[in-house]
């Protein structure tokens, strides 16, 4: 077996990797001796079928087997020897294809990016503020008086009284599309909240000013991505009995209201408010950090980047972009998506910084547990209510899905690392200027 260098450029790397007839025909034997024990053929007892049979009825297959055997093994001891790590999955082509025949050798091109070396860098020389933020007693009051107006109650409305947007409307209500009725377009003694847009667009708006006994016409269009398709896109009139107009009542805040969720009284729900707030800040306060790490990150090291790795991002990131300037493209028939100068920019920031946090990682031994996948898992699966068990058996046989979920976690513990070896000055903020640094973060 002969592997030779037909390019060495930058990172980019190239090899022919020959296979001589001697040695595959020896592959063949040897992977007929590791059959022959368990194969059966009449006229023959179990294992005593002769090698030239054997070769004659499974030698095409076994030849295959053969060269992947070998093919894969040459690559194995080209990184062992020359310590390269491929960016990407090495280009792997078989010169002469399907003009080989058996006695040949066998002659592979093999290309690829190596991943660079990645320099060390000096963690106690990083310098990071750890904004803070405590839970104030007017933040803990707004939240209270989320939490009544969530518990809010409805009282009906003087006679004669106009609905108006916050009110609940209690209706009867059938729908048509052609003068038709459709089925589940018809409800009664429905409370709808004027204002909740929990029905069709335009719906709630058209009930304001509504009385009791009002018989109301409702004229909307039902969006184009509606899930019933055969409603998608149609208008439709509602018929509409008007048979109650409510006012909202908001919770009081006291004790009972706190027993309505959980706490023993009204001092221990506040507690609890405010510690769930302060998970939050500090929740928002590490991804201000972060980012002022990887800044610092990037500005500390430079090094050559795969070529094809960048590629893939930019690619990415420009579809990903795509998307979001057309949230109603839900497909990929949108034709190629042109990469900019900005979208390399920020995919070399991307793969650079990837590839320096993964060497950390790699140095510093950090895994992620069985444990923490489980609960990524499950984390995930939560946004598929009633398709749980589905998505877990998705995740089992999908490798790039389960590499997915460990990657966040992963460079989240590396930066913990980092973070844990940085130099980390704790500053006392107000949430106000916790707010402007967060939003600082989408204008980079």
């Amino acid at each position: 077996m002969l592997v030779t260098e037909t390019l060495k450029d930058g990172l980019k790397r190239g090899y022919t990797i020959t296979v001589t007839a001697a040695e595959l025909d020896a592959k063949v034997h040897e992977k007929l001796l590791e059959a022959q024990p368990d194969v059966e053929i009449k006229g023959f007892r179990k294992g005593k079928v002769p090698l030239a049979i054997l070769k004659k009825q499974f030698g095409t297959r076994l030849m295959g087997d053969a060269m992947q055997d070998a093919i894969d093994g040459a690559m194995k001891g080209h990184f062992d020897a020359t310590g390269d790590r491929p960016a990407m999955q090495p280009d792997v082509k078989m010169v002469g294809g399907d003009a080989w025949k058996e006695g040949q050798d066998v002659v592979v091109e093999m290309t690829y990016d190596a991943l660079p070396p990645i320099p060390e860098i000096d963690a106690g020389k990083i310098k990071l503020d750890r904004l803070v933020v405590k839970a104030d007693e007017k933040s803990v009051d707004e939240a209270l008086a989320n939490l009544a107006s969530t518990a809010q109650s409805f009282d009906d409305r003087k006679k004669g009284a106009k609905a108006k947007d916050g009110d609940q409307v209690v209706i009867d209500f059938k729908g048509s599309v052609d003068g038709e009725l459709f089925e589940g377009g018809s409800g009664e003694d429905y409370p709808l909240v004027l204002g909740s847009n929990s029905f069709i667009p335009g719906f709630e708006a058209q009930l304001v000013g509504a009385k009791v006994g009002d018989e109301v016409s409702v004229n909307v269009t039902f969006p184009e991505a509606y899930g019933a398709k055969h409603l998608a896109g149609k208008a439709a009139v509602f018929a509409c009995t008007v048979k109650a107009v409510k006012e909202p009542k908001p919770a009081e805040v006291n004790d009972e209201l706190a027993k309505k969720y959980g706490a023993e009284d009204l001092a221990a729900l506040k507690a609890q408010i405010a510690e769930r707030l302060e998970a939050e800040y500090k929740g928002a306060a590490r991804s201000v950090m972060k980012r002022a790490l990887l800044d610092q990150l990037d500005g500390m090291v430079k090094f050559d980047l795969p070529a094809n790795l960048v590629d893939a991002e930019a690619g990415q990131i420009a579809h990903q972009l795509y998307h979001e300037e057309h949230p109603d493209d839900h497909g990929h028939n949108h034709g190629a998506i042109e990469t900019t100068d900005e979208h390399k920019s920020l995919a070399e920031r991307r793969v650079r910084l990837g590839l320096l946090l993964a060497e950390i990682g790699r140095k510093a031994e950090v895994t992620v547990t069985d444990a923490e996948m489980t609960q990524a898992v499950l984390a995930a699966a939560r946004q598929y209510p009633g398709q749980e068990r589905q998505f877990f058996e998705f995740v089992q046989k999908n490798p790039q899905m389960q590499q997915q979920l460990r990657a966040p976690l992963f460079e989240d513990k590396v930066v913990d690392h980092i973070v844990g070896l940085a130099k980390v000055n704790e500053k006392t903020v107000s949430k106000e200027d916790l707010q402007k640094a967060i939003e600082a973060l989408d204008e980079i």
